[in-house]
């Protein structure tokens, strides 16, 4: 008999971000790599012979937290993938629900009809799944295996296992990242001891799973959380550009002083002149909740995405909404070659610098802007 355990990757930037991130090749967040450490916790003293991996960075990276103390090598299969989304790959959930919420909701659901261009289907995803896993099995008999792979394709596998139907997998939970199953499979027969089990999480576990949900419970909770981006429309909404910087420069300094509206327009001009796509509204549904400005050009030969203006309107502010603007900026520097996000901070926007901080922003250095002195912020979005 072969015993498995079969683990989701930590939280990565497509959990955090609420972005579609299928075979997209994202990284670990501050979170997963905590996550991780858990694991490896949890695992200490669990007699490990060989460990299997998808070929996407999140779950390798979160696969060294066995296969590091051990010095066992990781083996990589393709096979463990997550459901490839095509031509949905790191598009928002926001994007998504807006342009085609029927397909948005047939995936919610594994339904089995779900197809997008370019994309697998659950059926599919489920029969590679199985037998990814079974054929590893059949290779080590006797021997206790870690495999690294993804939250839907789990879903499917172990559901399977259950003989539960796709058209039903609505019932069945979607584990946490970092969650574990125990498989013992002798004969190609699979025995499923336990699915979803997060216990070494504790304060670190990021997801509740509720039970039963209709699809339209689903479509509904994506709606009032997950944001989509379009271009900032110039001279149409130049007024709300200006009073979302009025608002931001006050709560930044405490003061109009210094103030360069006219000055601020000509920049976003410009930027949105070389690239509509640098200057983007985030929506909610149909309201805005804020504005990402991206200078595609300055210190572009260094690989740096500058962004000269990042802002929560103030109703939308400690809800979630931005850090999937930060994950919008990511996704589009990344898609340019940029390997590093540069900002600047006013030192007394206390509130500003603990968010940058939290989502891994460091200071390099200082420069002369606002009222004074601003504090410049680096973040690293590159592969190792």
């Amino acid at each position: 008999m072969t015993t498995i355990y079969l683990i989701r990757h930590a939280q990565a930037e497509g959990n955090l971000y609420r972005r579609c991130q299928g075979w997209y090749d994202g990284l670990l967040t501050a979170l997963g790599r905590r996550q991780v450490q858990a694991l490896a916790s949890r695992f200490e003293g669990v007699h490990i012979d060989a460990a299997y991996s998808s070929d996407l960075t999140r779950t390798m990276e979160t696969a060294k937290s066995v296969c590091l103390s051990r010095g066992l090598p990781l083996h990589l299969d393709s096979d463990l993938r997550e459901v490839g989304s095509g031509c949905w790959e790191d598009h928002t959930w926001g994007d998504l629900l807006y342009a085609d919420p029927e397909s948005l909701k047939q995936f919610c659901l594994c339904d089995p009809q779900w197809h997008v261009d370019g994309s697998e289907t659950f059926p599919g995803v489920r029969e590679r799944m199985m037998c990814a896993i079974t054929s590893i099995a059949a290779a080590h008999p006797n021997q206790t295996v870690a495999i690294f792979s993804h939250g839907s394709a789990i879903r499917t596998a172990i559901s399977g296992w259950l003989g539960i139907p796709l058209e039903e997998i609505d019932t069945f939970p979607l584990g946490d990242n970092t969650c574990v199953a125990k498989l013992e499979i002798q004969d190609e027969q699979v025995h499923v001891c336990y699915y979803n089990d997060n216990s070494h999480l504790g304060e670190l576990a990021n997801r509740i799973h509720p039970k039963n949900n209709s699809s339209q419970d689903i479509l509904e909770s994506l709606r009032k959380t997950s944001l989509r981006f379009r271009p900032l429309q110039l001279p149409e909404e130049e007024a709300f550009y200006q009073e979302a910087r009025r608002e931001a420069w006050m709560t930044s300094h405490g003061t109009m002083d210094c103030f360069d509206g006219q000055g601020f327009l000509d920049v976003v001009r410009r930027n949105s002149e070389y690239a509509p796509e640098s200057v983007l509204v985030a929506m909610l549904d149909q309201e805005p909740v804020g504005i990402l400005q991206m200078d595609w050009q300055q210190q572009a030969e260094e690989g740096v995405g500058r962004i000269p203006f990042f802002c929560v309107l103030p109703p939308y502010r400690s809800r979630g909404f931005g850090v999937q603007m930060l994950g919008q900026a990511v996704s589009t520097y990344r898609k340019l070659g940029r390997k590093r996000l540069l900002l600047r901070c006013a030192p007394e926007n206390q509130r500003a610098k603990a968010f940058y901080h939290r989502h891994e922003f460091h200071k390099i250095g200082e420069e002369l802007g606002g009222t004074g002195v601003l504090d410049t912020m680096e973040k690293y979005i590159h592969h190792e």
